[in-house]
C-alpha cells in the first residue's frame, strides 16, 4: 500500500507551497488547489486520504467544500486552517463534520503532528466505497446512480448516496437512527423530537425504492427493530 495522500486546499501560495513540501519530505503523496472553486472539484473527484481545507477562499468557501464533502464522502477526514481568533469558525467548521483544526501561523511540527493523529483514528471509520453491489446491479456513489443489470437507471441524490455509503461502508452492524443523523446528516438528534428520525426513514424507503429492495421483505436495507438500520449484502433465497 501507497503512502497515504493528502489534498491541500489554500489561496495563499506561499503557506500552500510550504505544506506541501512538509508532507513530501514527510514521505506523503499530495494534490492541491489553490481556490474554493477548484478545492471543491478536487475535494469530489480525487482520491485521498485526508482534506486539509482553509476557509477563506476565492470562489467556494472552505465552509461549503466541507458541506458537500461530509454529504458525499462522510468517511474523509477533514482537517480545517483558520486565522488566530477566529472561535466561531473553527465551532463552525467542527459542527459541519470536521475533525480538528490548526490555528494560523502554524508550525510544522504542529500541522505533521495533528495530521498524524487524524490519520491514525481513521481506520475507525468506514471504508470510503465508490460502489455497491445490489441485487440486480450496482450502485455508483460516484456516479451517483443505480445500475441495474436489465439497463435500467435510477439517480440518488447526494443524501441518499451518503446514505448509502454509510450503511454499506458498516456493512454488518445495526446503525441507529441517531447515529446516521449525526454523521451523514451533520446534525445531533434534538431529545423528545422525532420529525429528524422520521426524515431517516423517508430517506430509507426512497433508497429502498431506488434498489428496487421489496420494503415488505427487505434483502439490503434490513430494518432492525429497537435499532435502526442495516446493510447486508446476503440475498435471502428464493
Amino acid at each position: 500500500m501507497g503512502q497515504p495522500r493528502i489534498l491541500v486546499v489554500e489561496d495563499d501560495s506561499a503557506i500552500r507551497d510550504g505544506i506541501v513540501d512538509a508532507l513530501c519530505f514527510e514521505g506523503f503523496d499530495t494534490a492541491e488547489a489553490k481556490d474554493g472553486d477548484r478545492g471543491l472539484d478536487a475535494a469530489l473527484k480525487l482520491s485521498y486520504d485526508l482534506l486539509l481545507l482553509d476557509l477563506v477562499l476565492p470562489g467556494r468557501d472552505g465552509f461549503d467544500i466541507l458541506k458537500e464533502v461530509r454529504a458525499a464522502r462522510p468517511t474523509v477526514p477533514v482537517i480545517i486552517l483558520t486565522a488566530r481568533g477566529a472561535e466561531a469558525d473553527r465551532v463552525k467548521g467542527l459542527r459541519l463534520g470536521a475533525d480538528d483544526y490548526v490555528v494560523k501561523p502554524f508550525s510544522v511540527k504542529e500541522l505533521l503532528a495533528r495530521v498524524e493523529a487524524v490519520l491514525r483514528r481513521s481506520p475507525e471509520r468506514p471504508l470510503d466505497i465508490s460502489e455497491v453491489d445490489v441485487p440486480g446491479g450496482t450502485a455508483d456513489l460516484a456516479r451517483r446512480e443505480v445500475r441495474f443489470d436489465d439497463g435500467a437507471r435510477r439517480e440518488l441524490s447526494d443524501r441518499e448516496t451518503a446514505l448509502l455509503r454509510y450503511l454499506a461502508g458498516h456493512a454488518g452492524r445495526a446503525i441507529s437512527r441517531e447515529e446516521i443523523l449525526s454523521r451523514v446528516w451533520g446534525i445531533e438528534p434534538r431529545r423528545g423530537r422525532g420529525v429528524e428520525t422520521r426524515t431517516i426513514d423517508m430517506h430509507v424507503a426512497r433508497l429502498r425504492e431506488k434498489l428496487r429492495d421489496d420494503p415488505a421483505r427487505p434483502r439490503v436495507l434490513i430494518t432492525v427493530r429497537g435499532k435502526g438500520y442495516m446493510f447486508t449484502k446476503e440475498e435471502s433465497p428464493s
